[in-house]
């Protein structure tokens, strides 16, 4: 797999992809990223990539004429272009399977007041949010979704079972608590069910502590 983004802040996106499970996933060949700085395509003297809303209104808009310029020099016959916004549709774990699925995603990183929509409606295959919240720019963004997305390739967990029992692998639950040693800790003790050695009761006490979590951090879910 390839992943390419397109950004006034490289490093911002490549940041949190350069350590853990990610970069050792980078490292085995799973998978290539690249982040690109967004200026390189601006033919502007002083490589500037914004202008003033037509209309009115406050900040800047990010040009057409850059952004299609990358998304052209970067664009191959498997390419999926997604563009971070905060107008997309929300990033859940089951459109982080379905990206995992893709040979290239092309990740078009929003800025200021966002971008011109001739981007949105000539180029872009799917706008998508990680939050009904705004950001400083879409790198942040972006690095959250590779996050989510690399963790999904095969080979990139060392448990392959790791990646089905976490939160929202199960859409409408949450995962159930874990415990580790020592068994008591200033008076806290690890659950005695947990030291049982019996699956069934174990795999029905994470199933009741599940429900009862989710219910409690998240019941919109169960709802």
């Amino acid at each position: 797999m390839r992943i390419d983004i397109v950004t006034l802040f490289p490093e911002v996106a490549l940041a949190p992809l350069s350590d853990s499970i990610i970069q050792r996933a980078r490292d085995a060949g799973l998978v290539e990223v690249a982040a690109h700085q967004l200026r390189d395509w601006s033919e502007d003297k002083h490589r500037r990539v914004d202008d003033t809303p037509c209309g009115g209104g406050q900040g800047m808009v990010l040009q057409p004429g850059p952004i299609f310029a990358a998304v052209e020099a970067l664009r191959r016959p498997d390419t999926r272009v997604i563009l971070m916004t905060p107008q997309g549709r929300p990033f859940l774990q089951e459109t982080a399977r379905r990206f995992a699925s893709e040979g290239h995603l092309l990740i078009l990183c929003g800025h200021y007041e966002g971008v011109d929509h001739r981007v949105v409606e000539a180029l872009v295959d799917e706008e998508v949010s990680i939050g009904d919240y705004v950001l400083t720019n879409g790198a942040i963004a972006a690095a959250v979704v590779c996050d989510a997305v690399i963790r999904l390739l095969p080979g990139a967990l060392g448990d392959a079972r790791s990646s089905e029992e976490e939160s929202f692998s199960d859409p409408t639950r949450l995962e159930a608590p874990a415990y580790t040693r020592p068994v008591d800790f200033r008076g806290l003790k690890v659950p005695e069910v947990l030291l049982s050695g019996n699956h069934a009761k174990i795999r029905e006490w994470k199933e009741e502590q599940s429900i009862e979590r989710t219910r409690s951090n998240r019941p919109d879910l169960l709802a």
